[in-house]
């Protein structure tokens, strides 16, 4: 009798085995579970939808001319070094009065974007320097570079040699000038 039920589980084993494979195809896979896992809709960039809100399709619209950014106005000078030099005589809009809010708020995107190179001081003694993955990095008190409130607010618009452009990181221009005026006051104390 025990070998009667071995025999039956034998026999059932080998009718499943043959059955599994005698469907198996190398080319096609057989059963998917959760073939939209395996086989995404694609939808054709800008192409019609079929839920019948776009049927002509959807499409790219260009701003209305004359239009800006929110927050941000068009700069006035050009990434040149005639447009850096014009720059450089150009003070902050920010207001006077609110000068320690803006110096506050100033440091906190300075330690998050440009301490890593520049340093906590402004020395160009960041971490990334000191590691010697950046070269170069000057210190904001160099009498050769001759910083200004406005092209430092240039540089950090366009960038400057192997520094690039900070303006999109900046959620407004107002936070690029709270950097620079942050900036102008570490230069004034590392000349102290």
């Amino acid at each position: 009798m025990n070998s009667m039920k071995q025999f039956v589980k034998i026999v059932f084993g080998i009718v499943l085995l043959a059955s599994a494979t005698s469907c198996f195809d190398k080319s096609q896979p057989n059963y998917q579970y959760m073939p939209n896992m395996y086989e995404p809709v694609g939808y054709e960039t800008y192409g019609g939808v079929d839920n019948g809100l776009f049927p002509q399709g959807t499409e790219a619209m260009l701003p209305a001319e004359n239009t800006i950014s929110r927050e941000w106005m068009p700069y006035e000078f050009e990434n040149t070094p005639e447009g850096k030099e014009l720059a450089r005589l150009q003070p902050s809009p920010l207001d006077s009065l609110g000068r320690d809010e803006n110096l506050v708020k100033g440091a906190e995107l300075y330690a998050v974007y440009c301490m890593v190179c520049h340093g906590p001081r402004g020395a160009g003694q960041g971490v990334l320097v000191k590691r010697e993955k950046i070269l170069g990095v000057p210190s904001y008190d160099d009498a050769a570079r001759n910083i200004t409130v406005g092209s430092t607010y240039h540089t950090m618009y366009y960038g400057l040699n192997s520094m690039g452009s900070y303006a999109a990181q900046m959620s407004s221009e107002k936070e690029l000038w709270q950097v620079a005026e942050y900036v102008m006051k570490l230069k004034s104390d590392l000349t102290k």
